[in-house]
């Protein structure tokens, strides 16, 4: 209830903006946040229950193909691991990512295995995300672990790319066109 808001000893509040207390020391958060995708969720709550993380820093490992692996780090914590097979659906999906979520460092990695997958969807974050990022290509070699089964639903893929947010590359810092033109 709202009432017992400043009584609450839990580490998290989920409330109205009308309901909100004014000065409250714990984490708040509103219910706005429910209509933000998953990912977005996700990563606000590892933000606000501030669980000793150090690294302000959001990495993005994709790891192209035929099916596409995605993996997302925010503050040191994998918040999402998820495959796509269309270059348009990732492209979005990781935007809005990068706009939702705020850090010091936004990272994309991409492995190198299918540069023809990289460099088109690197050029699609670069037209739809209006801010920077840095950009890794990233060697992609013995990221891909033997699975029983095959491919286990883009198991594969998601996990090599989680080991691409591991692993360091070339890195490019990459300003939105408004700025470069």
């Amino acid at each position: 209830m709202p009432e017992e808001i400043t009584t609450y000893d839990g580490s998290l509040v989920l409330t109205t903006a009308k309901e909100s207390p004014e000065s409250f020391s714990k984490p708040l958060l509103h219910e706005e946040i429910c209509d933000k995708d998953p990912t977005v969720i996700r990563g606000l709550l590892v933000k606000e229950l501030d669980l000793g993380l150090e690294k302000d820093e959001l990495v993005i490992g994709i790891d192209p193909g035929q099916r596409i692996g995605l993996s997302v780090f925010y503050y040191g914590k994998e918040i999402d691991s998820s495959i796509f097979t269309s270059v348009d659906e990732l492209v979005l999906h990781v935007v809005n990512i990068l706009a939702e979520l705020k850090a010091k460092r936004k990272i994309v990695k991409v492995g190198n295995g299918n540069m023809g997958i990289a460099r088109k969807i690197t050029e699609m974050l670069n037209l739809k995300f209006c801010s920077h990022f840095e950009l890794e290509f990233v060697d992609e070699r013995k990221t891909s672990l033997k699975i029983k089964n095959q491919n286990q639903r883009g198991k594969r893929d998601m996990m090599s790319a989680k080991y691409i947010t591991q692993r360091e590359g070339y890195r490019h810092l990459i300003l939105p066109l408004s700025r470069t033109g």
